[in-house]
């Protein structure tokens, strides 16, 4: 398997699109106004390693970086698409990654959410599409995700999710994630190969 077929470009589930991030897919002004200072509602990046973005630039940028990563198989990020039927359908409602650590035979799951699209059960619908890819595909032996300490949100949606598919909680990795002048405490979950075949028996 090549690079160029490592990753799906598009994957469906019932109610979301996930388009591979690249400029093909997506125009770099209209991904610049989703995630702009002054736009974006500052609860998105509460405890998230990154600022609003204040020029087209960096938007141009972050879609350079997951181009790159793509190419070189490290990871696949993609928007995030309500479908005919959902709320404000077609729209940009965030992006999801799937970053690859080979040596460790693991995938870490990522996900950045517009505030509008919040709420909607979409953190744990992509989250199986992306264990499906990890663990089919890519024959990786575990998952993993966090969250930053505080981060309530972010934890309801990844233990529900974890608990679905036989994962477990981990425990909080210290001084883990840099968030400007700080560094936040993550707290780390995994869903396992065998956790999660066992899981997914007859669906």
């Amino acid at each position: 398997m090549s690079e160029r077929d490592l990753f799906p470009e598009t994957i469906e589930t019932d109610r979301l699109l996930l388009e591979r991030l690249c400029h093909e897919n997506v125009e770099t002004l209209a991904f610049y106004d989703c995630f702009a200072a002054g736009v974006a509602d500052e609860e998105v990046f509460e405890y998230v390693p990154e600022d609003p973005w204040q020029t087209p630039k960096e938007a141009h940028d972050r879609i350079i970086d997951a181009e790159e990563r793509w190419r070189e198989g490290r990871g696949a990020e993609y928007v995030v698409r309500p479908k005919d039927g959902e709320p404000r359908a077609g729209e940009i409602a965030g992006t999801t990654s799937l970053f690859c650590k080979w040596e460790r035979r693991t995938g870490q799951l990522g996900l950045i959410l517009r505030k509008p699209f919040w709420g909607r059960g979409y953190s744990g619908e992509r989250a199986a599409a992306l264990m499906e890819v990890a663990f089919d595909r890519l024959d990786l032996e575990l998952a993993t995700a966090g969250y930053n300490e505080g981060n309530e949100k972010s934890r309801r949606a990844i233990e529900k999710y974890v608990e679905r598919f036989g994962g477990q909680y981990d425990g909080v990795l210290r001084n883990w994630v840099p968030m400007g002048d700080e560094i936040d405490d993550l707290h780390r979950y995994t869903v396992s190969r065998e956790q999660w075949v066992e899981a997914t028996k007859g669906d």
